[in-house]
């Protein structure tokens, strides 16, 4: 079966034609400030993804620091559980078991800030990342109504296109002070 021909030779003539001899300075404004919302467009969505992943792995370690938390707290709990049957059974308990008692708790104590550090970590790249993916998302509405004011031949529509350029740009600098 032959593939259906799309005339895209005269469609790429045609509009090469247009752009040469066009006299329309705002068509050009209009490409120009495209290309550079669609150049920040991909520098956001880089950052977007980084602080995606980032978040991600924060929070992994997070979870992880919370399970050693929890084994020590098991530890703490089965030795805990050994003194009190000893004292039941009218036997003194080892120092020893004293001071590991006192060490689980301890080592709890320090793993717990470690976990509340990397979860605090994961949410600051998460609001990062929040907020770049809201400035791509700005950006490329931006770009799509530029191309239909080109189209439709519509200056409102750049005027548009530039205003949620400007918002994505609010969103892209928001991201990398917060």
């Amino acid at each position: 079966m032959e593939a259906p021909e799309v005339p895209t030779e005269q469609l790429h003539e045609q509009i090469n034609h247009n752009a040469e001899h066009s006299n329309n300075s705002w068509e050009r404004g209009v490409a120009l400030s495209s290309a550079f919302l669609a150049a920040l467009a991909a520098i956001c969505s880089l950052l977007a993804g980084h602080h995606a992943n980032e978040a991600l792995i924060e929070q992994i370690q997070s979870s992880n620091k919370w399970a050693y938390y929890q084994a020590k707290g098991i530890k703490a709990a089965v030795l805990e559980s050994k003194i009190e049957l000893l004292q039941q059974e009218g036997h003194a308990s080892s120092k020893a078991d004293l001071g590991k008692l006192t060490e689980y708790k301890k080592q709890q104590d320090a793993i717990s800030e470690d976990a509340k550090v990397s979860q605090e970590e994961s949410e600051q790249h998460l609001k990062h990342h929040m907020s770049y993916a809201a400035g791509v998302t700005f950006f490329q509405i931006s770009i799509v109504i530029g191309a239909i004011s080109v189209l439709s031949k519509r200056r409102n529509f750049w005027y548009l296109s530039l205003t949620l350029g400007v918002i994505g740009l609010g969103f892209f600098l928001k991201g990398y002070f917060l």
